[in-house]
Order: C-alpha cells, then structure tokens, then sequence
C-alpha cells in the first residue's frame, strides 16, 4: 500500500523494525523535555503529516514496553487518522504512573499500524434477527 508522507521532524521516516512488524514507532518530535505528572496528558507532535488511500485508515497505538514498565499509554487508544486528514500526526499520551515521567526528543511514544475498513450502509428497520446470545453483553458470554 503507498502512503504518501510529509516529514517536518529531525529524524527519518518510521521504518518496520522487523520483517514482520505490524506497526512503525512514531517518534516525539519536540525541542525540549516535556515532564508528565501522575494522570497527567499531552498532545505530542511527531512532524509527520500523511496521505492515506481511500478505504484506509492509520491507527495510533500505544507501545507495550511504555505501558508495561512505564505506565505510559496513548489516552484515545487506538487514536483514528482517517484518509482525508492532512495536519501533523499527533499523539495523545496519559501518565497512569504514580511517577513523573519524561518524553525527551526522539523518543518512540507510540505505534501507527494501518488497517482498511469499510463504511456502513445502514438500513432502518424495526426488528432485528434473533441470536442464540441475543442482548447479552459485557461478559455473558464467559464467567467475567
């Protein structure tokens, strides 16, 4: 698939770091350190600006390393960029530490993975077919 990218930031392009590798690191592309408190978000910018193909979208994903040892997650998880964005790739990040954590320039904050995806074309009706499980949600299918 061709995404056509703008790159504003101080480093490369996001590259798949394995052969199989679902996702690219997206990277904090800002001057200065910014210093998250316990529960505490920021919006951090990544200078990278995309041209998605209709029908696709790209996802903003947290990184498991952050959040295991960390406690660092991306907060609308996982953040939708859809094909007719163009403005700069952000990352919303929340602390859910009990400890201050620092974002330093260049620091790999977050995942994109593109997926594509359709659009509904909904159907008004009054009734909807039955299913063996039916309204059942949140944990009716298992004992959770």
């Amino acid at each position: 698939m061709k995404v056509n990218i703008i790159n504003r930031s101080a480093f490369e392009l996001p590259t798949y770091e394995t052969k199989l590798s679902a996702g690219v690191d997206l990277k904090a592309n800002i001057d200065v350190a910014i210093h998250l408190e316990s529960m505490e978000r920021c919006l951090v910018k990544t200078g990278l600006f995309l041209e998605l193909p209709a029908g696709v979208e790209a996802q903003v994903r947290p990184r498991s390393g952050l959040a295991l040892k960390k406690g660092i997650t991306v907060l609308n998880s996982p953040g939708t960029i859809d094909a007719d964005y163009r403005g700069e790739v952000g990352v919303i990040l929340i602390n859910l530490s009990k400890d201050k954590f620092s974002i330093n320039p260049g620091d790999r904050i977050a995942q994109l993975v593109f997926a594509k995806h359709e659009q509904a074309d909904f159907q008004k009706v009054e009734v909807l077919s039955e299913t063996d499980r039916g309204e059942g949600g949140f944990g009716s299918t298992g004992n959770n």
